[in-house]
């Protein structure tokens, strides 16, 4: 059911073929040099041809921990979703639905209508995507339960609908897995019986040959690899071991110690052509694997799924940055009761999940150089503990303390309770679907050069995850406003649309106002382009 999208720009910017869209698209930037005091601006144009195939494929999805909360609960949305599996509660009769997802149920402002009220359309709508129906799963787990089983220990889904949901689950049974008990925490073990043995090179050839198992039996154009096993503690990296994908390969085959299992199983996908999403926090994407990536033609992306309470204080920190105030206490306490909960109550595996909800402020912290000194940062605590009668249902408290005028302090104080696994099941659908996406995004300057695809660490994707990778050298994004506004303004650009600006000048000039209220500004065909290059990007 891949979801073709009637949506079409008439423009002589834009070229649509059976096989791709074509767009000639501006990029601008503003170059900013500081010299003592003095400040020089300079504005800064490139011209980009943008190509977007229109053919999606058949797409496969490879969990890693496939029959753990996070895992059982995405499959059952895809499935209820799929069939259209309605289920009764105290409530009464619940209809499946994909809320909590950007790509199925978050909009994008297009543009204005005839009366200059801003047009909406859903994200799926802008450029062909594949649809979460036609998905295919599978994965490896450590526990040898089958999908059916894990979701009836993992008590997320309505009874109802597990009973809807059990026969066919129960013929998904998660592929042996591979267990260190060095990298996860010691109270994992007693799940730890469908496993992969051998060395670490050993390890990463079976889950090649279960890629291409899964590859083959069902006749994948492409498989996403998406980690949502446990929290690992973070790797030791050293030079010589993880810097080089030459390095990296001879550690493989040399049986080291500190190659974690998250990194056998990103050098297996990408090995395998298929992209490596990780989506917990630990040192997996180091230099060695993005070299790998690049050599490959793959992306890698992550870190760490981005839960409610994390775009939360994105939002709030953003939020008082900008208006003036500086935050100078953030202090986050979280307690929850599922696995996660239980494997993070070790302190190495806890560490691995501090430092990414730790760093999620820098960069904004970092953008006002007014209210903070060079170096100079907030006090940050976070705290997470186990308390396993709440189960998936995570309760996160957090106090935000801001200098105020001539020193004074104002405190907010947020409280939330949040289904764990019910919010990152449509985070994971997100990170596949817009993967498989962008990685049909080919980039050039004009019919002289080679089509390039994006860089091999897929920014793009950093709304989604706590702790964004970026190429090495380039920033790291986590104000939440402005990964939304790139993700919303790149697909733009597939379409030759400019930037969304909210400007809205035909309310505010008035001869602009005019234009729009006498329908001058829909009159006649589209503005002549500056530059086009229309027909040598459809034709080479």
């Amino acid at each position: 059911m891949n979801k073709v999208s009637s949506l079409q720009v008439i423009s002589p910017n834009v070229k649509y073929t059976e096989d791709h869209i074509y767009a000639d698209y501006e990029y601008e930037e503003t170059l900013v040099t500081k010299k003592d005091n003095a400040i020089t601006v300079k504005p800064y144009q490139t011209s980009l041809c943008i190509r977007t195939a229109r053919k999606v494929g058949r797409v496969g999805v490879m969990l890693v921990g496939w029959g753990g909360n996070n895992g059982s609960t995405f499959t059952a949305a895809v499935l209820a979703n799929k069939h259209q599996i309605s289920w009764n509660t105290k409530n009464g009769k619940m209809e499946p639905n994909w809320y909590g997802s950007i790509t199925q149920a978050s909009t994008v402002r297009l543009g204005i209508d005839e009366k200059g009220n801003d047009f909406y359309v859903g994200m799926s709508e802008l450029l062909p995507m594949v649809h979460p129906d036609d998905l295919v799963i599978d994965g490896w787990d450590i526990s040898p339960l089958n999908l059916a089983e894990s979701m009836v220990r993992a008590k997320v889904i309505d009874y109802d609908l597990q009973q809807k949901l059990k026969k066919e689950m129960a013929t998904m049974k998660p592929r042996p897995a591979i267990y260190d008990p060095d990298f996860i925490a010691a109270n994992q073990a007693d799940r730890a019986t469908n496993l992969i043995r051998g060395t670490r090179y050993e390890q990463y050839l079976q889950v090649r040959a279960d890629i291409k198992d899964f590859r083959d039996k069902n006749k994948l154009d492409r498989i996403i690899v998406l980690w949502t096993a446990n929290t690992e503690r973070f790797c030791d990296v050293r030079p010589g071991i993880h810097d080089t994908a030459e390095n990296l390969e001879r550690a493989l085959r040399n049986n080291e110690s500190e190659i974690s299992p998250s990194t056998i199983f990103a050098l297996a996908a990408i090995d395998e052509g298929c992209y490596y999403i990780n989506g917990s926090p630990q040192n997996t994407i180091v230099d060695g694997v993005v070299e790998r990536a690049e050599k490959m033609g793959v992306f890698v992306a992550g870190d760490d799924f981005k839960s409610g309470q994390t775009k939360l204080k994105s939002v709030l920190v953003d939020f008082l940055v900008s208006a003036g105030l500086k935050p100078v206490s953030i202090v986050s306490y979280n307690h929850l009761g599922n696995n996660d909960g239980k494997n993070l109550s070790a302190p190495k595996q806890f560490r691995s999940k501090e430092i990414t909800k730790s760093n999620v402020v820098d960069d904004m912290v970092e953008s006002n150089p007014i209210l903070y000194k060079p170096g100079e940062k907030p006090d940050h605590v976070v705290v997470i503990k186990y308390v396993p009668y709440v189960g998936d249902s995570k309760r996160a408290m957090d106090e935000y303390t801001s200098e105020i005028l001539l020193h004074g302090t104002n405190t907010l104080a947020v409280h939330n309770t949040c289904e764990d696994s019910l919010l990152a099941a449509p985070l994971m659908l997100d990170l596949v679907v817009l993967a498989e996406l962008l990685g049909r995004v080919h980039v050039r300057r004009d019919h002289t050069h080679e089509w390039s695809g994006l860089h091999a660490v897929l920014s793009a994707l950093s709304y989604l995850v706590k702790a964004p990778l970026a190429a090495r050298g380039a920033p790291v994004v986590n104000a939440l406003f402005k990964q939304r506004a790139a993700l919303d303004n790149l697909l733009r650009a597939c379409l030759a649309l400019r930037p969304a600006t909210h400007m809205q000048l035909e309310h505010k000039v008035p001869f602009l106002r005019s234009d729009l209220q006498s329908g001058a500004m829909f009159a006649g065909d589209a503005p002549p382009a500056k530059r086009q290059r229309h027909a040598q990007n459809g034709a080479q």
